[in-house]
């Protein structure tokens, strides 16, 4: 009989998950029903783990290949494989609204999936807070998969077969510079525009801030489509916002979900999350084409 509980979080997707502490040792069994909830769920929220970064990373591992930071990576080519995100330094300092580094990281509030912009894309982000703001700092998410099966029968069996160009460099900046190292460590790569995941085979459009051009479509017509598809997805009533709890750790499925960072004042407040990423199987284009029929 399986030790995890899950409780829904929102009608299309996701699911808190508490009988497990993520910082001990997980049998091939549990670590295996992990993967299957993310396949059915998309994200999973652990509440009051007890984390810190060796048992964050051991925890990846036990998921897939850990991907290295691509800003440090890209700046430097050494390589990391946690991140922070927030506005702390160390204890007693924090980064203000006005520093260009808080300012860098209001791109995260545009609607994207991680990693998008590599050859190999995520599978999956794992997020742990540590300290979270006392207004603000939600993150919202929202499935690809169940706005794919909003679409008409026509507008799927239309996009099934595109392929789409995600661009970091285009897409992050808009908001602010992007360093000439980490720009040339990431050319623009082709994905599927729609996917399929290989163990239920559920399929999703995949878009979000990166996604900039349909291959062989003209910018007005790729723009056009590509913004459609995104408005789709983010539509009000279908946003799971994330109020985070110090000691969440969330994972969330990057070839299925959108997420935006919401807004908090850095003047006032401190937030600091430790982010891992897990590797995909591969390119896209390597995937299965999907069929011109949704499959449940």
């Amino acid at each position: 009989m399986s030790q995890l509980r899950f409780e829904p979080l929102h009608e299309d997707f996701g699911a808190r998950v508490r009988g497990v502490n993520l910082t001990t040792y997980l049998s091939d069994e549990v670590v295996e029903e992990i993967r299957e909830a993310i396949d059915t769920h998309s994200l999973l929220c652990f509440p009051e783990q007890p984390m810190n970064d060796d048992a964050h990373l051991a925890f990846t591992r036990r998921l897939g290949e850990p991907e290295p930071e691509h800003v440090t990576f890209g700046k430097t080519g050494e390589i990391v494989y946690l991140g922070s995100v927030g506005n702390v330094v160390d204890k007693d300092t924090k980064r203000d609204n006005a520093d260009p580094r808080t300012h860098y990281q209001k791109a995260n509030e545009m609607w994207h999936s991680d990693s998008s912009f590599r050859l190999i894309p995520s599978f999956v982000s794992i997020t742990h807070a540590y300290e979270v703001p006392g207004e603000g700092g939600a993150t919202e998410f929202v499935s690809m998969r169940a706005a794919y099966a909003r679409l008409s029968d026509e507008l799927q069996v239309a996009i099934d077969p595109l392929h789409v160009i995600h661009d970091y460099v285009f897409s992050r900046t808009k908001v602010a510079p992007v360093d000439p190292n980490h720009a040339a460590s990431l050319p623009p790569i082709e994905n599927r525009l729609v996917r399929t995941n290989p163990r239920n085979g559920r399929k999703n459009y995949y878009v979000g801030s990166h996604a900039r051009s349909i291959v062989g479509w003209s910018g007005i017509d790729s723009r056009k489509l590509i913004d459609d598809l995104n408005e789709r997805a983010t539509r009000s009533q279908d946003v799971y916002a994330h109020q985070w709890k110090v000691g969440d750790t969330v994972i969330w499925d990057n070839r299925c979900l959108l997420h935006r960072g919401g807004g908090y004042d850095a003047d006032r407040w401190r937030r600091l999350m430790r982010q891992t990423r897990v590797v995909g199987a591969g390119p896209t284009l390597a995937e299965p084409p999907p069929n011109s029929k949704q499959q449940l």
